[in-house]
């Protein structure tokens, strides 16, 4: 899942592709903010992101992606 995130004062917002789902990204972020924690995300590679809580201006996320496997027929001839 594709999570963006907003900084206070910063014009370029900071992408995360996590494998976390939407309600366990949501759950998060409300626990950083109501306890003024910093917000610890690890991406799909290892890494970790960190982000102060006083700095999140806004956090989305994207759909959760499912990539689809399929097999086309080869034309005959």
């Amino acid at each position: 899942m594709e999570i963006k995130i907003g900084i206070q004062n910063v014009a370029r917002e900071l992408v995360v592709n996590s494998e976390l789902g939407a309600e366990e990204v949501q759950a998060k972020v409300s626990e950083a903010l109501q306890s003024g924690t910093p917000l610890v995300l690890q991406d799909t590679k290892g890494s970790t992101t960190v982000v102060p809580a006083a700095s999140i201006g806004y956090v989305e996320t994207g759909q959760e992606t499912k990539r689809k496997v399929g097999f086309t027929p080869l034309p005959l001839g």
